[in-house]
């Protein structure tokens, strides 16, 4: 059974890949959700639940990594007065580990990473008490070789991410196991240019591992009257 209930406001926040181009000028949860899984997450959730009235925001921002999330935490998340939140940082924070020193980038690591996050979920649960559900999505790579360098560290910041989960007992979405069986049939390509930005194909694998972790009902025939 899908856990939101009636009327309920669903804030996703994160890096590029929950932005996906989402339109800045739109007001929440009217229009411009992006090209990415948020977009895909509406067009589902409004087409299969539509006596649910769910409003979908997207407050993701490209090239975020977790120190950048929290400064805009205020505005995207706190202001906008969720009933669930759903968040998905990390990739950004293993990646400058390795384009860093080039872009002369901050670089954390996990545990930095995670107190971070731990904070930011205690903030969210003083200030919003009555907030519903967090929803923590794994960071994740198109990427089948689990020894290749840098899906070794989006693997760390993915494990951080899931402690993060479990003391909030938060919905943990574990994004990259649903990219592997992909993996398993199709190429990286298939889905992402950069093993990182899904594209349209690559998306939907995301909001497929969303689905199924807030039971949502793929065979839904009848309304909630």
């Amino acid at each position: 059974m899908l856990i939101f209930p009636r009327r309920s406001r669903i804030v996703f926040v994160g890096d590029s890949i929950t932005d996906a181009d989402r339109d800045r000028s739109a007001l929440p949860g009217g229009w411009g959700f992006g090209q990415g899984y948020v977009n895909h997450l509406h067009n589902m959730l409004t087409a299969v639940y539509p006596d649910k009235d769910l409003m979908t925001v997207n407050s993701g921002n490209s090239g975020d990594d977790i120190m950048e999330m929290a400064q805009r935490w205020e505005d995207d998340v706190l202001d906008l007065e969720p009933d669930f939140i759903s968040v998905m940082i990390g990739v950004n924070d293993a990646w400058r580990h390795f384009d860093g020193t080039l872009r002369q980038a901050a670089v954390h690591e996990p545990d930095e990473f995670e107190e971070v996050y731990d904070g930011l979920l205690d903030l969210t649960r003083a200030r919003l008490p009555k907030l519903q559900g967090i929803i923590v999505m794994s960071p994740f790579m198109f990427e089948a070789n689990r020894d290749e360098a840098m899906r070794v560290k989006v693997e760390a910041f993915s494990r951080a991410s899931q402690r993060v989960a479990e003391k909030h007992h938060a919905i943990f979405v574990d994004v990259q196991a649903e990219v592997d069986h992909f993996l398993t049939r199709q190429h990286p390509c298939i889905a992402s240019a950069d093993r990182v930005h899904p594209n349209e194909r690559g998306a939907m694998v995301v909001a497929h591992s969303w689905l199924r972790s807030v039971g949502f009902e793929w065979e839904r025939s009848a309304f909630d009257d």
